[in-house]
């Protein structure tokens, strides 16, 4: 059975080789692009499942290139794998701000590579089959299927990331998750993240949510939960 296309973004011809061998082996299908202004021309032409994408490119850096995959009603719904050497926190979190589903860092284990693939394709079908199952919550509806939230009838322009924290929270009105939950729960288990980005998630949430963003409660010393 055909595998899903991976879109392979990295400007160094040894990490290209090395992850399309191993993608390949799983029975994917793999395309390269070596530059930012490349991958986001494949995307015009072909819609990939995945995008493993490097944050230091030529022409046009990896953040840029996650921030209009994500902002594009077309591509926002791509999952992308940040690969990088770029390890510090800062990072990590701005990546999880522009949307980014998962976070790896250089060197890396092919094995562990191909493993947040394969999650992270799995968790996108799961979400595909639940996508029409509409959330109405106080004066907010959710739609997963149009990644859309509306607060009394106004839309709310969110990340991905942020969609799916609040999608999370929402379904379980009065579930307390703690913080390393709503990381499994959105990014796959063994999420490279600190406390600091799921609380960055969360005020980026209340402050574009207005008035709304009160149904989101901080529970000390262990996490979030929607009110009920």
């Amino acid at each position: 059975m055909a595998k899903e296309n991976i879109l392979v973004v990295e400007d160094e011809e040894a990490i290209r080789e090395l992850v399309r061998y191993n993608l390949n082996r799983e029975g994917y299908s793999v395309q390269e692009a070596e530059s930012g202004e490349q991958a986001l021309q494949f995307t015009k032409n072909k819609l990939p499942d995945l995008v493993i994408l490097d944050l230091m490119l030529p022409e046009i850096d990896g953040l840029e290139v996650c921030k209009r995959l994500k902002s594009d009603t077309r591509t926002q719904h791509i999952p992308i794998v940040m690969l990088t050497a770029k390890g510090e926190e800062a990072d990590i979190v701005t990546g999880l701000e522009l949307g980014a589903d998962d976070y790896i860092t250089k060197p890396f284990s092919p094995r562990v590579l191909v493993a947040r693939v394969r999650a992270l394709l799995r968790r996108n079908k799961q979400e595909e089959v639940s996508k029409t199952d509409t959330i109405q919550v106080h004066n907010m509806v959710i739609h997963p299927g149009r990644h859309e939230v509306l607060v009394e009838d106004v839309p709310v322009n969110l990340t991905h990331t942020e969609f799916q924290v609040l999608h999370l929270l929402a379904r379980r009105p009065g579930w307390v998750f703690t913080r390393y939950q709503i990381v499994d729960a959105v990014h796959g288990d063994d999420y490279a993240v600190t406390d600091r980005s799921v609380d960055v998630q969360i005020v980026g949430l209340r402050k574009k949510l207005g008035d709304a963003g009160k149904y989101i409660n901080t529970v000390r010393g262990v996490g979030y939960r929607f009110q009920e």
